[in-house]
């Protein structure tokens, strides 16, 4: 029998994703047991404290047991933590020397949402991809320059290592481990009786792009908020470069260190959440929501829309503003 470890950090962090991994991985033992075969999993919550608390104490959990008493495990998953991730970090040292530990001796490790500032701390992220919640992407990019942070991602799987988008996304990634370790037909009973969306790749539909503002470059964010007043304008990078006296190859290189994305990305990323929050809340046509943030060419318009948030704009406009798409 395989062994799951799902880790019960200390501090205030996400229950949802403890009880979740816990009630679906128990779900698939018990298919298999119906089906005539043993249980692949022993799962226990472990820790280092013998109580963790919840919402002010309003919930609470018990570890089954301390992280020291398991020397052998196959899968870790890591929940998601709270928003003050360096205390998260520093107030749980002892589980992330653990994890690290366990990976070296062969364990796989499964981080769900922000539960990756754990796991990056630890090292076995630099190098590899990875993905966390769209909204603490910045964060996460400013403490870990050297991990691959692909925040489109709904799931990313390297060397056995495995991470996932915000929230309740968590769900597609437990699916994605059934499927991984017991078989197809299991991940399909689990997400039918859990009802949850199988093979679903993307968390770009549900980000909401703010700008990457966490960095020092004075320069970059000058031109960020020149991009950002020129929505209905096509930006020439040249020009833009040229009126801040850099290079344009010195410029995009500045640009794409600070924000993550070259300049030219960054202008269609800002215009595309422009004309999300357009598609949300008015009853525009798609060609007066495409002229309004820049656009004259409905094919770039519509081809830009579904590289960034995987769908069309007639498709993003049925899901999210009804009255409009009546």
């Amino acid at each position: 029998m395989k062994h799951l470890t799902i880790i019960v950090p200390d501090g205030e962090n996400n229950l949802s994703s403890i009880v979740g991994a816990y009630k679906i991985f128990s779900r698939a033992n018990k298919y298999w047991v119906e089906n005539g075969r043993k249980e692949l999993f022993k799962i226990q919550l472990a820790g280092i404290s013998k109580k963790v608390d919840f919402y002010d104490g309003l919930f609470s959990v018990t570890p089954h047991t301390h992280i020291s008493a398991i020397t052998k495990t196959n899968l870790i998953i890591i929940p998601s933590l709270n928003h003050n991730y360096l205390k998260a970090i520093t107030g749980n040292k002892l589980l992330v020397d653990w994890i690290e530990q366990q990976y070296k001796d062969g364990a796989e490790i499964a981080s769900i949402c922000t539960g990756a500032f754990m796991l990056a701390s630890s090292g076995l992220l630099d190098g590899k991809s990875c993905s966390t919640h769209w909204a603490a992407a910045d964060n996460f990019r400013s403490m870990f320059p050297k991990v691959n942070l692909q925040t489109d991602q709904l799931i990313t799987d390297e060397n056995g290592i495995y991470t996932n988008g915000g929230a309740y996304s968590f769900l597609n990634l437990m699916i994605y481990l059934i499927e991984k370790y017991y078989d197809r037909q299991t991940a399909i009973f689990c997400s039918k009786v859990f009802q949850i969306e199988i093979d679903r790749q993307s968390q770009s539909a549900f980000t909401i792009f703010t700008g990457q503002k966490l960095h020092g470059d004075e320069m970059v964010k000058k031109a960020q908020a020149y991009i950002e007043s020129k929505l209905d304008e096509k930006i020439s990078v040249e020009h833009l470069s040229a009126s801040f006296s850099v290079g344009r190859r010195n410029f995009d290189r500045r640009f794409i260190k600070a924000t993550g994305n070259t300049p030219v990305e960054y202008a269609q990323r800002v215009k595309i959440e422009s004309a999300k929050k357009a598609l949300e809340t008015s009853c525009k046509t798609i060609n007066e929501v495409m002229y309004g943030v820049g656009y004259s060419d409905v094919k770039a318009f519509r081809e830009v829309f579904r590289k960034i948030t995987g769908m069309s704009p007639l498709e993003y406009r049925g899901r999210y503003n009804k009255e409009a798409a009546r």
